[in-house]
């Protein structure tokens, strides 16, 4: 019986990923995934992460195996993010919302949940309505990645709605409509500030897995995927400052944040706006720790009021 690569410890309880890939099911699943898969010096099963066509794959195999999605394809350039590091973010989030729900983590096409810069691979929205049955709206600065988008949720046969956001200057502002009221949003946000910073980011990303640094991505990207003028540190900023004109229309706010030094200039952001509580929470996934920051606007009472008319 062949091996699966067991995963980095210490994804959230819930992760379908826990116990690693199971890549027998998985090429039995999706069965082109097999030309890709090979033994590393433990016998175990794995694949080349350094080779963007095996990781699109793979990706591809866990979406119709685990969350039971159909049909999945990107355009070659666009990310494609691994999927147990994204699916812990929403496991994390349904923990917060249990929090102001008596413990009962809200299920069901009354939450509604926004996903800034949803992008072409739609990861949230797929698998946050397979896993909570949540009613996603994922909005996009590119084009090409909401009719990407859009395939795919038609093609599945999923109502997820897309929005487009016409300013790169703007977050919230034309994507949030005034009739909205959503018990999250959420955002992987561009990392990087400038186009020459993530190529350095991505040649780290290839020397540590043991390849020549090399100019293209092993795990995709575009310019708005990867990089915005300051970095996620003004992008996140942004974000909380407009937050304060949809205060009443958002449960909790939040973004992922990739470096914990970023938390504390957040943090002191937010104390600008009557925001009613502030939480950091942290995702561990082996050596690496990954964090969220949420932010809300109403108290622990108002959320748990709003959650319960949801119920």
């Amino acid at each position: 019986m062949s091996k699966s690569q067991p995963l980095k410890a210490n994804l959230h309880p819930r992760n379908l990923h826990n116990n690693g890939y199971d890549f027998p099911a998985l090429v039995q699943t999706l069965g082109p995934l097999s030309a890709f898969v090979s033994k590393n010096p433990h016998q175990q099963d794995t694949i080349d992460f350094s080779d963007p066509q095996a990781v699109k794959m793979l990706n591809k195999a866990l979406l119709m195996h685990h969350y039971g999605i159909e049909f999945w394809d990107i355009p070659e350039t666009y990310l494609c993010p691994p999927i147990p590091g994204r699916v812990d973010y929403l496991h994390y989030l349904a923990d917060l919302l249990a929090l102001d729900n008596n413990g009962i983590i809200p299920t069901g096409k009354k939450v509604s949940v926004l996903d800034i810069g949803t992008g072409a691979n739609l990861v949230y929205p797929l698998t946050g309505q397979s896993e909570y049955g949540w009613q996603f709206i994922g909005s996009d600065i590119d084009p090409v990645s909401l009719k990407v988008a859009k395939q795919i949720s038609q093609f599945n046969k999923l109502p997820i709605k897309l929005r487009a956001q016409k300013s790169a200057n703007n977050i919230f502002h034309s994507v949030i409509n005034e009739k909205d009221l959503f018990c999250l949003t959420l955002c992987n946000p561009p990392f990087h500030s400038s186009p020459e910073q993530a190529l350095q980011g991505t040649q780290r990303k290839w020397q540590n897995l043991g390849h020549t640094a090399k100019n293209n991505l092993n795990f995709g990207g575009q310019n708005a995927e990867l990089w915005c003028e300051g970095g996620e540190l003004a992008f996140i900023k942004t974000m909380m400052s407009e937050s304060a004109d949809y205060q009443d229309q958002v449960v909790w706010f939040s973004s992922l944040v990739s470096k914990k030094e970023h938390v504390a200039p957040l943090q002191k952001h937010l104390a600008r706006y009557p925001v009613a509580e502030v939480k950091v929470v942290e995702m561990a996934q082996g050596q690496k720790v990954s964090r969220f920051i949420a932010w809300s606007y109403f108290n622990s009472e108002e959320r748990n009021d709003i959650l319960t008319e949801m119920a």
